[in-house]
């Protein structure tokens, strides 16, 4: 929702939440703590959380911030179990998205574990730029290792692998996962893919073939980066990814009639 221009309503939005926490995901990002200058449309997470229901689910919260204060902000609420904080392995991204340096961002990862410890929350940090950066920054696997065990000695313990642009191939998501998982074992490394329509599955498939087992995704592919500059790279589409899923046989614990409801919700709230 928030590259929207057009506000949604709050209580459209809660209603939205509320169907998708009936379709059994482990987790759902609802909302972020940012400043509502920056991202206009995220201004009533807070009202957003007050009118879910979270008496007959097992779904988790996640919410996202950029800073401390949003952090801060987060903790208030018991109701959000993760708080999730994207890390940039590129400079330049690191920098125009939450404007901090890769070390500014470090130290504040070190705060906001220290805050999510003291009010019994969970730190989920999202490696951006993962697979590669348009912008010239150095990158390689190595670079990604060295970050996940930098930050893994923070006792952070879940880790979302994430394709901001659509650059990841099979090949590098392979290597990564695989170079990762059996390194790492004590923690989980999840997958957070963007891609055009014709590559969705082949990066899923290398993931979840490389022992991945926590997938990133948007109902009909909605969002993406603005930083992308290409209309075609979204989120991949939470319905093909259940679809392959289930195909192959991994387990799910997903209510299909309630996500159909969800589906039908969504092309209602998104142009």
């Amino acid at each position: 929702m928030q590259g929207l221009s057009d506000f949604i309503p709050t209580r459209k939005k809660a209603d939205y939440i509320n169907q998708l926490l009936k379709v059994g995901f482990d987790t759902i990002d609802f909302g972020s703590f940012v400043s509502p200058k920056a991202i206009p449309q995220l201004k009533d997470t807070a009202e957003v959380l007050s009118l879910l229901d979270l008496s007959e689910t097992q779904t988790k919260l996640l919410a996202i911030v950029a800073n401390y204060r949003g952090a801060i902000a987060a903790c208030l609420h018991p109701q959000i179990h993760y708080i999730g904080y994207p890390f940039s392995i590129s400079e330049t991204f690191q920098l125009r998205n939450t404007n901090a340096s890769i070390g500014e961002s470090f130290a504040i990862i070190e705060d906001i574990q220290e805050l999510c410890i003291l009010n019994k929350k969970e730190l989920v940090v999202y490696i951006s730029m993962a697979f590669g950066n348009p912008y010239g920054d150095e990158w390689s696997a190595e670079i990604v290792h060295h970050w996940i065990k930098m930050l893994s000695g923070l006792d952070i313990k879940i880790f979302a692998m994430s394709d901001t642009i659509g650059v990841s191939t099979p090949d590098n998501i392979e290597y990564i996962f695989k170079m990762l998982i059996p390194k790492f074992k004590n923690i989980e490394i999840g997958a957070h893919f963007h891609s055009r329509p014709a590559n969705w599955s082949e990066k899923l498939e290398a993931a979840a073939q490389s022992g991945c087992t926590r997938f990133d995704g948007a109902i009909r592919g909605y969002g993406g980066c603005p930083m992308a500059k290409d209309d075609l790279i979204g989120n991949m589409a939470t319905e093909q990814m259940i679809g392959y899923l289930d195909y192959y046989k991994y387990p799910l614990n997903i209510d299909h009639e309630a996500f159909k409801i969800a589906m039908e919700m969504a092309a209602k709230i998104f142009p």
